[in-house]
């Protein structure tokens, strides 16, 4: 299988030289690259999964000290996120490597050309699928700003935070008003489902009665600001899809602050998972709280998995709901990675 667009760039051949690629998702059609000669970048747990079972070499982040022919830039929806992937190709292409950019309309890629454009040469570029692909020959020296690097920025109270990872910019407001609606003591093992930076399960660890908190995110750089954020030694952290994560010995208190988009598209089975993988992490007499858009149609999921569903809170936007008697006790088997 080859991209469309990937299809127009280059063909049913691999191209010569060693290709270095970022943010390519799970479903890529990267059948024109040869594995042997292409190393991939992805930090998503789910992705960096399906493209290792497929025979791809993949790495977390951009290899240092390593040059390569050509780079291919799958854009983000982040702008910022995408201004420091083009940068981190860049810095590992030689002169004259191809960096090669593809991205849909709706991520922003004809604006990204148009900018890129007085930067340097747009060599070739092809438009399809609502998307395009195009082109760069890469200059001598540092053609693009230094404030397109991937560089961290401190939020909030002093949190740690890079382009990219979910409300990079400030504490998204639907956790802190599930905080505002936490006991002041909660149960003794934990966990926090989707924990991105951290915030959340530091608010968590400033209550009594908790002795031990599990982190768990798909995002390997969220991850890595929340191991910044929270150096508490009750803490642990797992780089894992929260939809399918176990832990061999039940828990008795989950948090949680579920995502309800996959790309751009609203999936509210995200959020069906994560109540499923609380369930299962849960003993029969543990609680979960969760905070939710007001819209999204979660009660069916919560009231299948849970004997007793309450919302104790919330406002226009958010509710805030408590469950308790998990109906789900099996599969507790360990998945996902720890560090």
């Amino acid at each position: 299988m080859i991209d469309p667009r990937l299809d127009l760039a280059f063909g049913d051949q691999p191209p010569d030289g060693d290709v270095l690629i970022l943010g390519a998702g799970g479903q890529a059609g990267l059948g024109c690259f040869d594995p042997a000669r292409s190393l991939l970048v992805q930090g998503q747990f789910a992705d960096h999964q399906a493209l290792t079972a497929q025979g791809w070499t993949v790495v977390t982040e951009p290899p240092e000290g390593q040059v390569f022919d050509i780079a291919l830039v799958c854009l983000p929806r982040a702008k910022a996120e995408a201004h420091a992937l083009i940068h981190a190709a860049s810095r590992r292409l030689r002169p004259g490597g191809a960096l090669w950019i593809d991205g849909q309309k709706t991520d922003g890629v004809d604006s990204l050309l148009k900018d890129l454009r007085k930067r340097a040469e747009i060599v070739e570029q092809h438009s399809k699928a609502h998307g395009r692909i195009f082109r760069i020959d890469r200059p001598e020296g540092d053609w693009l700003p230094d404030e397109w690097a991937a560089q961290p920025h401190t939020v909030d109270g002093g949190f740690v935070t890079v382009p990219g990872v979910f409300s990079a910019d400030g504490v998204d407001p639907g956790s802190a008003l599930l905080v505002r609606h936490l006991p002041k003591r909660l149960p003794t093992r934990m966990v926090d489902l989707g924990a991105g930076w951290g915030w959340l399960a530091a608010q968590v660890l400033a209550r009594d009665g908790v002795s031990q908190l599990h982190l768990v995110e798909a995002d390997h750089a969220a991850l890595g600001c929340a191991r910044q954020n929270v150096t508490d030694p009750r803490a642990s952290f797992h780089w894992a899809d929260a939809r399918d994560f176990a832990l061999p010995e039940p828990v008795n208190g989950v948090v949680m602050n579920p995502p309800f988009h996959i790309g751009r598209a609203a999936d509210p089975g995200l959020g069906t998972a994560f109540i499923a993988t609380a369930a299962r992490l849960l003993t029969g007499a543990g609680r979960l709280w969760m905070v939710a858009n007001r819209h999204l149609p979660y009660e069916t999921a919560l009231t299948r998995h849970f004997s007793r569903v309450e919302e104790i809170g919330g406002d226009a936007r958010f509710k805030i709901i408590e469950a308790t008697g998990a109906q789900q006790s099996k599969g507790r088997g360990s998945k996902g990675g720890k560090g």
